[in-house]
């Protein structure tokens, strides 16, 4: 593997933020359509957020462990088969894949993994137009309920997952007024979830203290009666898996800071959303664009981006 030097600019660079921007692969990237097709906005109580397709392309970089021109080869012409790319340049030397089009990243993660290889992705859209929110869950089960869980047989279909992740959502701006969002959650009960940007992004009490749905609006008195921080509902199956790709009015910068909600809550008692099983959270946290991040090895703990990305990963990371 070819590294190449050291950018402290860059402090989440290959451990945190950056590295969990890899999927697990737990959809086949062929099912990138269906993905689109499934999230729709929720018309109950509310004026109905039309769903948009994703039109305006955007590029990302991922970091791939490539050998030779085969290896490049297989990686192209897999990418290619996806719906949106109009462009891939496959690096050997530098073990970079930089792809341009409306695909889903994480679709462009799991179509490199079905090559037998692991992707990284390392930048998404210029610098300073891409954000990622890390989505946990704050529900603390039982020392009994932990048990009974831990010991359910393998295969038994259920959504139970007890890592402390349960999804991640990453956002590009492609244009002045429209951002993609690209999100994947697991380990939840199967259901209809709201998925929503919060007024704030303090998490001191987990989901309880991120306030209500952001309702800033771009041209006041003339807006939607609709919150700007409603993105829409998800369907979440039987194994605890969804994901979605789709884009929404809003600007990058706009959110930065502000709490991501994935939630079964429907809110109408007016309360604070609760801490429960159905609900995970996350800060809404800037990240690299493309070509802002060339660390290969972490500057804290001397690791390759794949060591950190294997511990990572055996954290429960995405």
């Amino acid at each position: 593997m070819h590294f190449g030097r050291i950018n402290t600019r860059y402090i989440i660079g290959i451990s945190g933020l950056a590295l969990i921007a890899s999927t697990g692969g737990a959809y086949s990237w062929h099912r990138q359509k269906e993905r689109q097709q499934r999230f729709q906005p929720s018309s109950a109580g509310k004026k109905s957020l039309a769903s948009m397709a994703v039109t305006t392309p955007f590029q990302t970089l991922f970091a791939v462990p490539m050998t030779c021109d085969g290896c490049a080869k297989d990686i192209t012409g897999a990418l290619h088969k996806l719906q949106g790319i109009t462009k891939v340049e496959a690096n050997v030397k530098e073990q970079l894949v930089s792809v341009e089009g409306t695909a889903a990243p994480s679709a462009i993660v799991e179509a490199i993994q079905a090559t037998g290889r692991d992707a990284i992705l390392r930048g998404s859209g210029a610098s300073n137009s891409a954000a990622v929110s890390i989505l946990e869950t704050y529900h603390n089960r039982s020392n009994e309920e932990a048990k009974t869980l831990v010991a359910s047989p393998p295969g038994s279909n259920s959504w139970v997952n007890e890592r402390l992740v349960r999804g991640l959502a990453r956002m590009v701006q492609v244009s002045p007024e429209e951002t993609v969002v690209d999100l994947t959650v697991r380990g939840v009960p199967p259901g209809t979830y709201r998925v929503t940007i919060r007024e704030y992004g303090n998490l001191k009490d987990g989901a309880s203290s991120a306030g209500p749905v952001w309702s800033a609006q771009k041209d006041p008195g003339h807006g939607s009666s609709t919150p700007r921080g409603f993105l829409g509902t998800v369907e979440v199956g039987p194994r605890g898996r969804a994901s979605a790709f789709l884009n929404r009015p809003f600007m990058v910068w706009e959110v930065i800071g502000h709490a991501l909600v994935v939630s079964r809550q429907d809110e109408s008692d007016g309360k604070p959303l609760r801490n429960d099983e159905d609900t995970v959270v996350g800060i809404i946290a800037r990240s690299a664009g493309v070509w802002d991040n060339d660390k290969t090895v972490c500057s804290c703990t001397g690791k390759t981006l794949w060591e950190e990305r294997k511990d990572e990963v055996s954290k429960g990371m995405l």
